[in-house]
């Protein structure tokens, strides 16, 4: 997309940034999809551009499958709000802790066991890595050995966890094993933005988890709730191809992100 027709989808939330709502994917959007999720880094001129964003924007938040705490750290901005695990946690700009969905807890603890009991020295001897999302448990496979061998013992623990009443979520070369209770970017993106007085949302994102974000805006403008909805796809060798085919918009790789802050936060230059 030219920068021009960009910056014309991008038209209703430059003319009104005081009640506008940029929502952002973290891995694939801001920060570069990198073998270990660890090595991830948003970098230094995508940062300035986050804080840019919050000082002209009502609402700038980063939602994504990581912890809401980790999500901070990465991207060491905290005039941001931040919803993680897939939106079942909340760290408001400003806030010290995120605060888990109440309804959430008893789950959480139920999946702790699961994971404690699943990650195991043979499941690790084949490459697979746990990453605790408090409710979330996640397993990974990407950059294993022998990514085979990998997968067929993420299979394995996904017949285990739906045996045991969870639901599996399926990423790019990652296994989620879920409460069986709607845990969705969408459902956190609509209960984040149900208090805000916000007419116009953009959400950015490249993965199938983020499909969630765009239907929910979708809903929110059906109902009147917003005036203005863009999603924004970003491309990529892995990126589904639904992400492309749902989203208004498409960039390419988190360049084509920067490029689209940038034009967020440029002036408005009237006719």
């Amino acid at each position: 997309m030219t920068s021009a027709l960009l910056g014309e989808a991008l038209a209703p939330l430059r003319h009104d940034p005081a009640r506008s709502a940029i929502l952002l994917d973290i891995d694939g959007t801001l920060a570069p999809i990198v073998s270990q999720p660890s090595d991830a880094r948003v970098p230094e001129a995508t940062r300035q551009l986050l804080v840019a964003l919050a000082r002209r924007y009502a609402v700038v938040a980063c939602v994504t499958g990581r912890r809401a705490s980790e999500a901070r750290a990465m991207v060491s901005v905290g005039t941001i709000s931040y919803l993680g695990s897939h939106g079942s946690e909340l760290l408001r700009a400003g806030w010290t802790e995120a605060v888990l969905d109440p309804a959430l807890e008893d789950w959480a603890r139920r999946i702790d066991e699961f994971s404690r009991d699943a990650d195991t020295p043979e499941v690790r001897r084949v490459g697979v890595r746990f990453e605790d999302k408090r409710v979330i448990a996640a397993f990974h496979w990407r950059g294993a050995p022998d990514e085979q061998a990998a997968r067929a013992a993420i299979d394995t623990l996904a017949e285990r966890a739906t045996a045991a009443g969870f639901r599996t979520h399926w990423g790019r070369k990652v296994l989620e094993v879920r409460p069986p209770v709607r845990i969705d970017k969408g459902a956190g993106v609509t209960s984040f933005l149900q208090d805000q007085d916000i007419a116009a949302a953009l959400y950015v994102g490249d993965d199938t988890t983020d499909l969630d974000a765009f239907r929910a805006l979708a809903e929110l403008h059906e109902r009147g709730r917003l005036e203005h909805v863009v999603r924004v796809g970003v491309s990529s060798d892995e990126a589904p191809e639904q992400v492309v085919r749902e989203a208004d918009i498409v960039v390419k790789g988190p360049d084509g992100v920067v490029e689209l802050l940038t034009l967020l936060v440029a002036e408005r230059q009237d006719p």
